[in-house]
């Protein structure tokens, strides 16, 4: 076994393998949070030069080529679509020792693949989504089969500046994806429904959408603050007799439990399909 030299947490660099707007966002975070400076990050642009504004107004260096960012990084992170991300680790094989910890956040994509097309084991796989752009991210993140402790803290506070993050067996990943993956959108839908409730009982839209999208804000973060139950929070605003408990009859009548319970499993059974393709 080759021994894996522990990176520099104080002197480490960071490069994007892929240039879009899940690393971008993660790119910024990193830069306003403190937890790098800028000139210590890389990305490449191949086509479309407009893609690299947004990295270089954080005075993030942009290279021509994906071989310049890995010569110039001890953290390499690829953000290319999962379609790609075989190819693109094959030809940067070369070039990836185990002084390289990898990090991939491609859907899908497991670690024993990831490993095997980079020659070791020196990888972590982190599923965020897409809430990452205003830096309320949910991550989580597996070690691959040579990746340290100290390696999944650096990469922790990474992507810690996005959000928040969780470590977890890789075999749960299926079921992170249909909950936290796929999730912000079932809430956008929420979001849109509750607006319209709003408009169908005579609110002006732009009042009944940011009634709705500030409501859902604010009971999200009841459930992460105050440390009670769910249940328990519905409880407290849910008086006999009242507008609340006889609206959420209607969603039980309705069967909404079951509904969200159902999009996240078939979310997860479908992640598990496309991984096997």
């Amino acid at each position: 076994m080759v021994a894996v030299l522990p990176t520099h947490t104080d002197s480490f660099k960071l490069g994007f393998i892929g240039a879009g707007k899940m690393a971008e966002s993660i790119a910024r975070g990193v830069v306003q949070s403190g937890v790098l400076p800028p000139e210590r990050i890389s990305t490449a642009i191949h086509s479309n030069p407009d893609r690299g504004l947004g990295f270089k107004s954080l005075g993030i260096t942009v290279y021509d080529h994906n071989n310049d960012v890995v010569d110039a990084s001890d953290v390499i992170i690829f953000s290319v679509k999962p379609q790609v991300v075989k190819n693109v680790v094959l030809q940067l094989k070369p070039l990836l020792s185990t002084k390289k910890l990898l990090v991939s956040i491609a859907a899908g994509v497991k670690l024993k693949d990831l490993e095997e097309w980079a020659g070791h084991g020196r990888f972590i796989r982190v599923m965020p989504n897409t809430p990452s752009a205003v830096g309320m991210a949910a991550s989580v993140m597996s070690l691959g089969g040579s990746a340290t402790e100290q390696d999944g803290e650096l990469v922790g506070k990474l992507f810690g500046s996005v959000g928040k993050f969780w470590k977890a067996d890789e075999k749960l990943f299926d079921a992170v994806t249909g909950l936290s993956g796929s999730g912000p959108a079932y809430i956008y839908l929420a979001i849109e429904a509750l607006a319209d409730g709003g408009v169908a009982a005579g609110l002006p839209r732009d009042l009944a959408l940011g009634l709705a999208s500030q409501t859902v804000l604010g009971a999200a973060s009841m459930a992460v603050q105050s440390g009670k139950h769910p249940g328990q929070l519905k409880d407290d605003v849910t008086s006999p007799g009242g507008t609340t408990i006889t609206s959420i009859h209607e969603l039980e009548k309705n069967g909404f439990r079951g509904t969200l319970m159902n999009e996240v499993v078939a979310a997860a059974n479908r992640s598990q399909e496309l991984s096997k393709i």
